[in-house]
């Protein structure tokens, strides 16, 4: 890991879900809906390999809408709180492949509605650049908007929790 501050490296992203943390969390854990929500638009997931527990691996790749394939990546998860916090290291599977670890934190207010807050710490700063470059962060923003989705069909099968 680089010896540059966290903050140059990192990326964080903030959604407010109208969505009990429980349900949130859940679209995270179950590979059903993962593969319906991850990733930007136009580009879903193919493979989407699961073991949902600490230390457990996950492999995804993803493929256009044009029959694009994107390069495999994956990694392991690092920590599982549930309904409040997942913890996970992710690269590609290339030799060499610089990693990110990326925390989604789950906060449930009085009202029901969930903060998700998606923070990504890169190798390094040139990493962090790089993939900002390739859009990223439009992506990561892309995916979300389909979480949000998910979450509310979630909410309508279970009557709101």
């Amino acid at each position: 890991m680089s010896e540059e501050p966290e903050s140059i490296r990192e990326i964080t992203i903030t959604r407010l879900i109208d969505a009990p943390a429980h349900l949130v969390f859940a679209a995270h854990a179950d590979p059903v809906h993962v593969k319906r929500w991850f990733g930007p638009v136009g580009w879903p997931l193919s493979t989407c390999e699961m073991d949902f527990r600490v230390r457990g691996h996950f492999r995804f790749q993803m493929t256009s809408d044009k029959g694009e394939l994107g390069p495999p990546f994956g990694g392991t998860y690092l920590e599982i709180v549930p309904n409040q916090r997942i913890r996970y290291d992710n690269s590609f599977e290339a030799p060499g492949s610089p990693v990110m670890v990326t925390t989604v934190s789950l906060a449930e207010d009085a009202e029901g509605r969930t903060l998700l807050t998606h923070h990504t710490v890169f190798e390094s700063k040139a990493m962090r650049d790089d993939y900002l470059g390739q859009g990223f962060e439009a992506g990561t923003n892309s995916g979300l908007d389909q979480l949000e989705e998910v979450v509310r069909e979630m909410v309508a099968e279970t009557g709101g929790g």
